[in-house]
């Protein structure tokens, strides 16, 4: 896995390694934690995946002397939860969102 540190505005990337050999470049969208572990969600970048909105969801780990890294998530169950919890965090976001532009469209 690479991992590209750049100016602090600009959006932070990783080079995943597919099974069947090839690279996808995607960015990283937020590290969350779901079911007392932290996960990843990611967005492809320039590929059909990125097109259809799809986001690669996988286990996230910083040991503190070492580089972060990547795991498989492991079963239907465990993917289900940390799935509801990206959800969750979307709804909020976009909620958020929502009632930062109302409060805007008040104060005019």
């Amino acid at each position: 896995m690479a991992k590209d540190n750049m100016e602090p505005q600009e959006e932070m990337t990783v080079t995943l390694d597919m099974d069947d050999g090839s690279q996808v470049e995607c960015v990283v969208l937020t590290i969350f934690e779901a079911g007392g572990r932290d996960y990843i969600a990611l967005l492809p970048m320039d590929s059909a995946e990125a097109e259809e909105g799809e986001v690669y969801l996988y286990r996230y780990y910083e040991p503190e002397d070492g580089e972060p890294s990547l795991g498989n998530i492991e079963d239907d169950d465990e993917y289900e939860i940390v799935a509801d919890a990206f959800d969750e965090l979307l709804d909020a976001q976009e909620y958020d969102e929502l009632v930062g532009e109302d409060e805007l469209e008040d104060m005019e």
